[in-house]
């Protein structure tokens, strides 16, 4: 599920927007009211339920061979075991978007400050851990996001963190899931 030529997507658990309206997202770190949406290259970063946790990281030009064979793969999505129920069952969606109302924001995704109305209907994202396969993206569970976490941000890797504050907290030995939270924590 990409973007095709002249398009953007944003995606969505709720199928039935119409129109998009700028807003300061909750978890915004500037003031300014936007719609969101993402390229090609970063649509595989929106391929989870909204509020899972999730650490990506992937080679660049410059990473060295220590973290080359750390990742083991060019790209490596990691989630935390709390979130397979969510990530087999989420009904996730995507609205296609003309790519000319938006302008880049960052290297990660685009923003527009008028209101967007989608070129069609929501469509239907299907089966998240086919798309990480077909897409030669390593998907890697994990019981805590955490070690992997730290570990791709002190080294060479290219890398997004995303809904970070969902993770389970840091420093569980042993663990078991908590209902609840989908957390795992320890015993």
């Amino acid at each position: 599920m990409r973007p095709e030529p002249g398009q953007v997507l944003h995606f969505s658990e709720d199928p039935t927007i119409t129109v998009f309206e700028p807003h300061v997202a909750a978890t915004a770190k500037q003031p300014e009211a936007y719609v969101w949406a993402v390229d090609a290259a970063r649509s595989p970063d929106y391929w989870f339920p909204r509020q899972c946790p999730r650490a990506m990281a992937w080679t660049e030009e410059s990473t060295t061979e220590d973290d080359r064979s750390f990742l083991g793969d060019d790209r490596v999505h990691a989630v935390e075991y709390g979130w397979l129920d969510a990530m087999r069952t989420v009904e996730l969606y995507a609205y296609r978007l003309p790519a000319a109302d938006f302008e880049p924001f960052g290297d990660y995704c685009h923003v527009s400050t008028r209101t967007v109305r989608p070129l069609g209907p929501a469509e239907r994202v299907g089966d998240l851990f086919a798309l990480h396969e077909a897409a030669g993206i390593q998907l890697r569970v994990l019981p805590n996001l955490w070690p992997f976490w730290d570990r791709v941000i002190a080294g060479s890797l290219g890398f997004s963190g995303i809904r970070l504050g969902n993770a389970c907290p840091r420093g569980q030995a042993r663990a078991v899931i908590q209902p609840e939270t989908g957390c795992i924590r320890s015993t």
